[in-house]
């Protein structure tokens, strides 16, 4: 083994043998002590993989389940494994205040968000609902009220939960929870009040408080419509749980833009990308030289990035950027000084005005060297010279599966490549990003 340098370490003497500084140790009777990852490590991390991977394999839900409540801090790792829950068939719901705990909480095929998560609920509230619980689930709004300290499941505290989900077992209409909640809660007080001072109404003292105590309720309200209902959840979660604008997108941005935001880290610098995201946060910035550009922060499905846009390419696009709309994105990875990574953005589109072009390739001309020749002379008369944007995906009817185009061979006009397909005598058609 080559010794590269010495250094001192205090009063030892320290070898860098290529490793990490500080390894590498001589010890009192000369023998050189070394961490060089050995068997003994090898095996131990060996076994933890095998230990994982059995979990992962024969206990999906709970392991799944545990993994999001070990990262619960981490908001990109969170949604990235939720992301991962989905692909393996695991539903993460929002939380249930009958059937949620602490943390993420396994149930059958599911997995439930933990009420820790659900922002404005606090430790305190969390344990004096789980202790009311134990006598049982609750059955209602008022029964809720009236088996809580509401001085410390207070009124914020159980807006988020309404707010998020979690009181909708017991009635689905989120927005009518939050115009009962106010003058329930002053009749749970009133009741609360008149225990304590051993007061009550006659009807309780018969046994009929139920049927002349009523509850009280505010005015019939519809529900929240569905955008908003995703709003909250995610102001109060950090995340849509119930629906996510992208998912109606999710089977066919795979044809068409199959990076991920949350592996976009993991990609050298400069390398191309295409996603289909929503826009979470923007502003503009002022340059030193008085240009406008932008700074955004995009998310998909698995994960969220942040973006620039330069002046240039910004006076173009400026006017595709309301928060929350549904993008399909062209850009480049790039490092900043500190390391961190962004996209610089060259183009956008609408993602409901994306489109594809989808041509039908039976077995007889998928072996058929002079059909896949002519093929590829038409897609790349009708790319630009490689400046296409429109993906070409082949429809193999004999296999039912779909193949994606190399991208020197996406197209400018989608209308003008079905057109000239259809004169090759290649059956073709268009195909948007929505369902």
């Amino acid at each position: 083994m080559r010794i590269r340098g010495r250094r001192s370490l205090g009063s030892q003497p320290v070898f860098d043998l290529g490793l990490a500084e500080h390894h590498n140790f001589f010890l009192a009777n000369g023998t050189l002590a070394a961490n060089c990852f050995n068997k003994s490590h090898s095996v131990a991390y060996g076994y933890v993989t095998y230990q994982t991977a059995y979990l992962k394999a024969n206990y999906p839900v709970a392991y799944m389940a545990a993994l999001l409540s070990a990262v619960s801090d981490d908001r990109d790792k969170i949604q990235r494994y939720i992301a991962t829950c989905a692909s393996m068939g695991i539903a993460v719901l929002p939380p249930d205040l009958n059937r949620s705990g602490v943390h993420f909480t396994p149930f059958e095929r599911q997995i439930l968000f933990g009420l820790a998560a659900v922002r404005n609920v606090g430790e305190n509230a969390i344990a004096n609902l789980l202790a009311a619980r134990a006598a049982g689930p609750f059955q209602s709004l008022a029964d809720l009220c009236t088996r809580v300290d509401t001085r410390i499941v207070n009124k914020k505290a159980l807006e988020a939960l309404i707010q998020t989900g979690a009181l909708d077992a017991l009635q689905a209409n989120r927005q009518q929870l939050m115009m009962d909640l106010e003058p329930t809660l002053d009749w749970a007080h009133r009741k609360a009040k008149d225990k304590q001072s051993g007061q009550g109404s006659l009807f309780e003292v018969l046994g009929g408080g139920t049927a002349f105590d009523a509850t009280p309720s505010g005015p019939a309200v519809p529900d929240y419509d569905p955008q908003e209902k995703l709003r909250l959840e995610k102001e109060l979660l950090g995340f849509y749980l119930s629906d996510h604008p992208l998912k109606q997108t999710q089977e066919r941005a795979k044809w068409l833009a199959p990076t991920n935001l949350a592996d976009v880290a993991e990609k050298p610098a400069g390398s191309a990308i295409t996603a289909v995201a929503i826009v979470l946060e923007f502003r503009e910035i002022a340059t030193r030289k008085g240009d406008t550009m932008a700074a955004l922060t995009f998310e998909d499905l698995t994960g969220s990035a942040e973006a620039v846009i330069f002046p240039k390419t910004y006076a173009r696009l400026r006017s595709q950027f309301p928060t929350e709309s549904r993008l399909l994105l062209w850009g480049k990875v790039d490092f900043r000084e500190d390391q961190r990574c962004q996209l610089i953005v060259e183009d956008v589109q609408p993602a409901d005005e994306a489109r594809m072009v989808k041509v039908e390739l039976p077995l007889e001309r998928a072996l058929n060297r002079q059909d896949l020749h002519r093929l590829q002379e038409i897609l790349q008369q009708c790319g630009g010279e490689g400046k296409g944007k429109i993906p070409v995906l082949a429809s193999l009817g004999y296999s039912g599966k779909m193949v994606r185009f190399g991208q020197q061979f996406w197209v400018l006009d989608e209308q003008q490549t079905v057109a000239a397909l259809a004169q090759a005598g290649f059956a073709a058609a268009t195909l948007g990003l929505m369902a």
